[in-house]
Order: structure tokens, then sequence, then C-alpha cells
């Protein structure tokens, strides 16, 4: 269940957990772990676009939650409380993006205009439709990238999660209205990058997908062995959220968000992760009385 809608609920409540977790029910820590580690993850990987560093910044963010439980007063909703801490550890962290990126719009549009275009076939395009999209997918990563931390956060939130904008302004600690508007300034951005070079969003401009594969296949940029964005084992965001919400009225602020919601969403985890540090060390064992 996407801890961004309205609807949110689940067979056991969040607060029940905390609750069990802090009388030392293992089983509880493993499952409130197991709900909300996908959407952390996924969160922290488009903020970085790098899923190495993704990791490191999901684990020190449950730690944090994990560590405070006994903070945890009920005055708000457990999502509202524990995202806000995820906010928190995102927004302060000093970890560095990609850097296989720019970091804004003007830089990206440069590079994408210096990098060769190669038309290929139909027949071609079916062949190598996996590297093309993980073509598309690093171009979505990399305008990400060019958003602020704080916009980029509320972008993922606000249109990729499609978080109710109540919702969205409780994690962000902001006024619905202060939300709004800096969701509808990230949108802007990423819109008029999209609608001036992204030939899916506007067929008027020359680039396209397809025509990038052959460049990025010679340079290394993309690894047809090992793809990083486009994977089969991947869903995407689309599948874990639910329906669109009616407030896209223009066609290309529809087909933008729509690209970005066709990003990879990461949602099985190895079995020995994290936790298992937990688990495992004798002091997080004694702090939190697990048996």
């Amino acid at each position: 269940m996407n801890p961004f809608s309205t609807s949110y609920s689940s067979e056991t409540p969040d607060s029940t957990l905390v609750g069990e977790i802090l009388v030392g029910n293992k089983k509880s820590l493993n499952l409130l772990i197991q709900k909300h580690q996908p959407f952390i993850y996924n969160i922290a990987w488009k903020m970085l676009g790098d899923p190495i560093k993704a990791q490191d910044l999901t684990q020190e963010s449950l730690l944090k939650i994990i560590a405070n439980l006994s903070s945890f007063k009920g005055e708000s909703s457990f999502r509202t409380w524990a995202y806000r801490i995820v906010r928190n550890h995102f927004l302060n962290d000093q970890k560095k993006p990609s850097n296989m990126f720019a970091d804004n719009f003007e830089d990206l549009g440069n590079m994408l205009d210096a990098s060769g275009s190669v038309d290929i076939s139909l027949e071609e395009q079916e062949l190598k439709k996996e590297e093309i999209r993980e073509v598309r997918l690093q171009c979505l990563s990399g305008m990400l990238l060019c958003l602020t931390k704080e916009q980029r956060l509320i972008y993922i939130i606000g249109d990729i999660f499609n978080a109710d904008h109540n919702v969205g302004s409780e994690i962000m600690e902001i006024s619905p209205d202060n939300y709004r508007k800096k969701l509808s300034n990230a949108r802007r951005q990423l819109h008029n990058f999209m609608l001036n070079k992204c030939g899916l969003v506007n067929k008027a401009n020359p680039c396209r997908c397809h025509k990038k594969v052959t460049v990025a296949l010679e340079h290394g940029m993309v690894n047809a062995k090992d793809l990083l964005f486009n994977r089969k084992e991947y869903a995407t965001f689309q599948e874990v959220i639910e329906p669109d919400a009616n407030y896209l009225v223009d066609e290309s602020e529809r087909l933008y968000t729509q690209l970005h919601r066709d990003h990879s969403y990461k949602t099985t985890f190895e079995k020995k992760n994290f936790l298992d540090v937990i688990l495992e060390s004798p002091n997080w064992r004694e702090r939190l009385n697990l048996n």
C-alpha cells in the first residue's frame, strides 16, 4: 500500500507494530521495515540517481526511525512522523548525486545537444528496446537531479507517488498552499525542459531515445549486460500507486508525468540486509529489548 495515499492502511496498523516493537517483538520490527523500505529506497534512488548510495541512505534513514521509535507519541500518524525523519535525513545528507548527470537543466540540455544521434531501423529498435528504455530512464533521472533537493523530494512524493497535497504538506511541514506552489514550480521546470528538448513530449524536438542509444552503448554510458534502471525484476511507480488524479489537464503535462511514473521501482531486496545488523547486534537487541 502506497504510504502517500489518503487511503493508506494495512492489515496491522503502523502504530500497533511500533507498540509491539517497543516491547521486544522482532517480527513486528521486520514487518515495519518491509512495509516502508521499498518506498524509502525508491525515493532515495531517484534523489541520487545511484542505487548503491540510495541503499546507504535508506539504511541510515531507517536506523534513525528505529532508534527514535520510543519518542513516537502518536500526536501525528506514524507515516507523517517517520517520513519527516526521512525528509530531514535526505535533505541534510551530503552524498553527491551520480556524476554521470549534469547539475542543472542548461548543462543537461547542452550534453544532450552535444551527444551524437544515430538513426536506427525499426528492426534495430526492437532488438535494442531494453537499451533504449535504459537511455530514457537515465535521461529522466538526469532531469530530476537538475531540481534542488527540496524540489526533487516534493516532485517525487507529489507527482511520481501521486501523494495527496495534505499528506505531502504534512511530511514537508509546510502549508498545503505552499506545498502546491513548490510542487507547481518543480513541475514547471521539468515541463519547460522536456517541452523544449524531449521528442517524446514534443514531436518537434529532434531528441529521441533510439537515436541516442548507439552512442550511449559505444561510450559505455549504457552497459547492455548490466542495465542500471531497466531490469526485468523491476516494477514501475505506476504499478504501485493508485490511479491518476484528474489534475493533469495539459497533454504535455500528462505525457511528462507519465514518463516519470514509468521509471523503475525496485520491489525486492536481498533477504540478508541491514536489518540483520540490528537483529544480530547485542547493542541493538538490548536497546530494543528484542526477543
